[in-house]
């Protein structure tokens, strides 16, 4: 009997872990989906103005996605999965993290645990999804616009550096629910309403 079920409901509860809350109670500070943007993601617990509880949260995030891929390929053949379900586990981990069961399907927007993901897949990859959002960050100085490009980026990334069109659907899959998940980011980066890094306005 295939395993390829039970281990994608649980790379979806590992990816539903919110770090952001768990992180935030257990440092004594406020819900992060009280303040802010309301995301339970690191750059909104930064909000806070706790930056370990930040850096914590994006560990975490990322961690979750990363560990995740990497184990199921270093146990793909005792567990006899096949490239496809690699590539669904990834995008199991990732779904857990946006949509989480804990917090009754809401989460974060994924950009770590996306980040995570590449990194199980290819550390090359997931540097050269970073490298690409540290030049558009710096560019533009919009945290959302850098992430946007970063995700448009990955399935070309993905295909260039691993070859494989299960990890290129995977990461496809991400980029079109990231782009989805900041439409408000890009409805007001088309405004010229978006926050920039740095500013002490609001956005998400």
């Amino acid at each position: 009997m295939s395993l390829i079920l039970p281990l994608l409901v649980l790379a979806y509860l590992i990816g539903s872990i919110p770090f952001a809350v768990v992180v935030s109670k257990a440092m004594g500070l406020s819900d992060p989906r009280s303040f802010g943007s309301g995301n339970p993601g690191a750059t909104n617990v930064l909000r806070s103005g706790n930056k370990k509880a930040a850096l914590l949260t994006l560990i975490g995030d990322a961690a979750k996605g990363g560990l995740v891929v990497w184990a199921a390929r270093a146990f793909a053949g005792d567990l006899g999965l096949q490239a496809m379900d690699l590539a669904w586990i990834a995008v199991a981990v990732f779904l857990g993290h946006v949509f989480s069961v804990f917090l009754r399907g809401k989460g974060g927007k994924g950009v770590a645990t996306a980040a995570g993901v590449l990194i199980g897949i290819h550390p090359g990859l997931g540097g050269a999804v970073l490298l690409v959002w540290i030049a558009t960050a710096a560019l533009s100085r919009y945290s959302s616009l850098a992430a946007i490009v970063a995700a448009i980026s990955a399935p070309a990334l993905t295909q260039w550096i691993t070859g494989a069109e299960h990890w290129t659907i995977a990461a496809m899959v991400m980029t079109i629910v990231l782009i989805w998940r900041h439409k408000e980011n890009i409805s007001r980066l088309l405004k010229g309403q978006e926050s920039k890094i740095g500013s002490k306005k609001k956005s998400a």
